[in-house]
């Protein structure tokens, strides 16, 4: 059985959150963009999460395909996310993709930038599936990398 519930950037972040600390093994997250705001209220709830063991993957752009204020807070961001234990994973070649896949169970995709949202109008989908996560998990061949 599969529930679905959409978001938008107003009601994202609150929802997101208490998934991602409900989280035991894995939580993977897609986001061409990363900003220090958003870095800054994910690194409370990642470093709760690698105290618990949890792996968490952060796949981006490489920095240097970003504006030049763009381009430094991502590199911030990154140093910040691998000191603690992140592991980063560099995309090059307009990466765009925007999701998160949890524990592989819990799906969520669609168009905000999850570690970068500011003030745009965006929508995403939160899907509680096993079966669509590994499917997503499968299609992206994550396993090359995880």
């Amino acid at each position: 059985m599969m529930n679905s519930t959409l978001f938008d950037e107003a009601t994202f972040y609150s929802a997101f959150f208490r998934d991602l600390e409900g989280c035991r093994n894995e939580v993977i997250i897609e986001s061409p963009y990363i900003t220090s705001k958003r870095a800054e209220m994910l690194i409370p709830i990642f470093e709760n999460l690698l105290l618990k063991g949890v792996k968490i993957y952060v796949m981006t752009r490489d920095p240097k395909e970003h504006e030049e204020n763009m381009e430094y807070q991502s590199e911030e961001a990154i140093s910040q996310f691998e000191r603690m234990g992140v592991q980063v994973l560099l995309c090059i070649g307009n990466h765009h993709r925007k999701l998160a896949i949890l524990d592989r169970k819990t799906l969520w995709e669609g168009s905000l930038n999850i570690l970068s949202q500011n003030k745009s109008r965006e929508i995403m989908r939160r899907i509680e599936s096993e079966e669509l996560a590994i499917q997503m998990f499968e299609f992206l061949r994550l396993g090359r990398f995880i």
